[in-house]
């Protein structure tokens, strides 16, 4: 949530920055919040102005007794009363205007920062960095061989290699609960397994805390980071007790920061968890959701920041590169998009989106998004820090990133790993599967 302060003291930045992000009627939004915190700053400041009078006029009620002028005490003290009246009423506009702008900044999404770029949908995203490049079929980036098929004329896409090596059962997920729950089996699960452990394996030695935390949490913390009331249709809702399936282990972990203040000296606080996800988003059809490629329930691990302002970006240089880190240990073609103003979510300031190449699909699937939030997620959150030169308590900045989430990590890694004799599991992997190849 964006600050008062922010929007009084910084008011075209931000209305500049919410029509970078394509936010429709961003200057009679502001416009909006700014009128109504006017009227709740004018009760507060009519209410004090009686309060001050009240206590004058309760001293005078004392002497008019002492010196026996009862009948002006008396005509003071209808005065002091029908005060009382009027500081009910100034009470109740202060917090309907207070109930009323927390409404609408809530509403309000965040600024992008000055280097996200122009743009209004995925299209204009700027590709920073890839190890894929336009080449022949002979060509090789790193270690990985572009469009190789490594042996393979027409390479299968995952769907069918799970099913061929009995991987992944999508139709037995289908009976069970539902399409978008799939069921892995054997090498498929120990597949899952291992990328889980190698995922937390890589942050704890990136100094990263482990977390494992609820998967299941109260609408204050969907609050907290901005998933209500944005995205309360893509969440599952459990009615009977006001509960959300979690849709990224950033809900839980960032909430443990709520209503919190910390030492600056306790910053940057690094936190990383595995967690099953939960999303109703049903998407489009055909190949974009065909497979693994999306799903409602997934394995993820997460990692999370709780910074200061003055190093909360060098924060975010390091999860990118070590979420970079990860998809070079697993070998896969990948590129880096800085997301344009008008692809960023509701609550990021900047956000970077990392995509591995998919062989059979000849597409980019989307394996993680690395955020940098500023004080918006903090301000909903009240996650504050006390400086140590000055003792004053300021907002944090929060990030967050997948390091990695699976599906589409999977996905890539079986279709672009696939050769005669089957598919073949990445060194950094192997310590972790048991096996170097599912055949």
């Amino acid at each position: 949530m964006l600050t008062l302060k922010l929007i009084t003291e910084e008011t075209e930045r931000v209305i500049r920055g919410l029509e970078k992000k394509h936010f429709k009627g961003a200057k009679e939004a502001i416009d909006q919040v700014m009128a109504i915190d006017k009227q709740r700053r004018e009760a507060q400041q009519q209410l004090d102005q009686n309060l001050s009078e009240a206590k004058k006029l309760a001293a005078e009620i004392g002497s008019l007794m002492k010196a026996g002028k009862r009948d002006e005490a008396e005509a003071v003290k209808a005065r002091v009363s029908q005060m009382k009246e009027t500081n009910k009423q100034l009470d109740e506009q202060m917090s309907n205007a207070q109930e009323e702008l927390t409404r609408l900044l809530c509403q309000i999404p965040n600024i992008p920062y000055d280097e996200v770029p122009e743009g209004a949908a995925a299209e204009d995203n700027h590709v920073v960095k890839s190890n894929l490049k336009e080449c022949t079929a002979d060509d090789t980036v790193g270690n990985w061989t572009v469009n190789p098929s490594l042996g393979i004329d027409n390479p299968l896409p995952h769907w069918e290699l799970a099913k061929k090596y009995n991987l992944i059962d999508f139709d037995l997920g289908v009976k069970i609960t539902g399409a978008g729950f799939p069921v892995y089996i054997g090498k498929g699960a120990q597949l899952q397994r291992a990328l889980i452990n190698f995922f937390l394996a890589e942050a704890n030695k990136a100094g990263y805390t482990e977390i494992m935390p609820p998967t299941v949490v109260n609408a204050a913390s969907g609050y907290g980071t901005g998933q209500l009331p944005d995205k309360e249709g893509q969440m599952y809702h459990c009615e009977v007790d006001d509960f959300y399936l979690i849709p990224t282990a950033e809900v839980p972990v960032t909430n443990i920061y709520r209503d919190v203040i910390l030492d600056e000296r306790q910053l940057p606080i690094k936190n990383c968890a595995y967690t099953e996800c939960f999303r109703r988003e049903a998407g489009s059809y055909g190949k974009d959701v065909r497979g693994l490629n999306r799903l409602h329930e997934f394995s993820k691990i997460e990692i999370v920041r709780i910074d200061t302002p003055e190093h909360s970006k060098e924060s975010h240089r390091e999860m990118l590169a070590h979420v970079e880190g990860l998809l070079q240990k697993l070998e896969l073609p990948y590129r880096i998009l800085l997301l344009c103003g008008g692809d960023q979510s509701f609550t990021s300031a900047i956000c970077y989106d990392f995509e591995v190449y998919s062989e059979a699909q000849g597409r980019w699937l989307e394996v993680s998004s690395v955020s940098n939030f500023d004080t918006y997620q903090a301000n909903r959150l009240k996650c504050r820090y006390r400086r140590e030169d000055t003792k004053k308590t300021e907002l944090c900045h929060t990030l967050n990133g997948s390091a990695l989430a699976l599906p589409r990590i999977v996905a890539a890694l079986l279709e672009n790993n696939q050769t005669p004799e089957g598919i073949r599991i990445p060194k950094a992997l192997q310590p972790y599967t048991g096996f170097d190849i599912i055949s």
